[in-house]
């Protein structure tokens, strides 16, 4: 039965009523919203990755924030304040393939301090002592695997004979070492010492003065090697070595409040991009407010609103001092085995290092008695910046 309430209904489609926004400041707000058109991404016009990301920027979803990503690394790398930048690496990255990709973020001076989880300095280690990453098989039948003494990192095979003889190895190394406390970062370096190849990223970092974090150095392979390390000279009534974590706090403190300013790259998440973020919370520590970075990015698979770190927002991070309140930054959620390699083809693409200065640290002890930037754009100007409290 028809509804008798019912308004009438229109003849014809011009008969419909349409709505309109008539009041003028709000038309003039809508005006404004619609002024910058969607850009269809044109394959026939970008000749390389980085005039892909250039169109990317104006595209949407991640492919945007892909793009805008690599406009804020071109930035943060011509700064004429030159920040350090602070680069943060987790998940399995080298398992991935990555591991030229970070080499050549160190060798090209794209970044200047490397944070990272151990399980991607033991692998870099791993293949550098001959180790293999080998393509295997998500489905593979992970039972037969172990009586075949294979590890899986997802679609990626290594070789568990390989990795007990190199924690044994790396037991064996600290065995040489003076017994005393290390940073992470000096018994990296030291490591590094031991191995040759110039597609490591240990390697690299040495070579290039740059030096690697790892405050969760327990939590890897390296940790397994030192723990062997620990049980024989305890075993044996010796002097043993140890990994101070709170002396990797001060050392990467002392690196941000003596940069003029600093910035971040954040792949993946978890410890290191903490890490990184809560030596800027420690500048108090030396009398210093370094302000936050002035440039932040993230590529992550990881999500806000489970309320991780991994995946919280670098809008987050202002809300604590980590990030400034007015840094540019850009976050993409895209799998860092994708987003990675495309945002350092961007830069070396457009060379963005070939006029960015080098940075050289000196070390007396835990102390960094010097932070200076070296090369083309201050070549050999000292970063002479004042600091109340700071170590000399």
């Amino acid at each position: 039965m028809k509804n008798q309430g019912s308004a009438k209904e229109p003849k014809n489609y011009s008969d419909w009523p349409l709505e309109r926004v008539t009041d003028p400041e709000m038309r003039r707000k809508k005006r404004d919203l619609l002024a910058e058109p969607v850009h269809q991404v044109d394959l026939t016009k970008a000749k390389n990755i980085a005039e892909l990301l250039d169109q990317y920027a104006n595209a949407s979803i991640q492919a945007r924030n892909l793009g805008l990503a690599a406009k804020v690394f071109g930035r943060m790398l011509t700064d004429e304040e030159r920040p350090t930048i602070l680069l943060g690496l987790a998940g399995p990255l080298i398992a991935a393939g990555l591991r030229k990709v970070i080499r050549d973020l160190i060798h090209y001076n794209l970044v200047d301090v490397v944070v990272s989880t151990g399980a991607i300095l033991y692998q870099d280690y791993y293949a550098a002592r001959g180790g293999i990453h080998s393509m295997g098989n998500p489905e593979a039948d992970d039972v037969l695997l172990r009586d075949l003494l294979i590890d899986r990192i997802y679609d990626t095979y290594v070789d568990e004979e390989k990795f007990q003889e190199f924690d044994t190895s790396i037991a064996r190394f600290a065995d040489t070492l003076e017994p005393r406390n290390y940073s992470s970062r000096e018994f990296i370096l030291r490591l590094s010492e031991t191995i040759q190849d110039d597609n490591s990223i240990l390697v690299t970092a040495r070579k290039k003065g740059i030096p690697i974090f790892c405050p969760a150095i327990n939590d890897s392979s390296i940790g397994i090697g030192l723990t062997e390390h620990y049980y024989v000279a305890k075993k044996l009534g010796r002097p043993r070595i140890a990994i101070d974590s709170i002396r990797d706090n001060y050392e990467l403190t002392q690196i941000v409040v003596k940069s003029k300013r600093t910035s971040a790259i954040y792949v993946a998440g978890g410890v290191p991009k903490n890490y990184i973020n809560d030596s800027v919370v420690m500048g108090y520590i030396f009398g210093c407010d370094t302000g936050g970075h002035k440039y932040a990015i993230q590529v992550t698979t990881d999500v806000p609103h489970w309320g991780g770190l991994s995946g919280s927002t670098l809008s987050e991070a202002r809300s604590w001092g980590k990030v400034n309140k007015k840094a540019n930054f850009a976050m993409a959620f895209v799998e860092p085995s994708v987003s990675l390699p495309l945002l350092t083809s961007y830069a070396l693409q457009k060379k963005l290092y070939k006029n960015r200065s080098r940075i050289r640290l000196t070390w007396k002890g835990d102390v960094l008695e010097k932070l200076e930037t070296v090369g083309a754009a201050l070549r050999g100007r000292p970063n002479t910046k004042s600091l109340q409290g700071a170590p000399t």
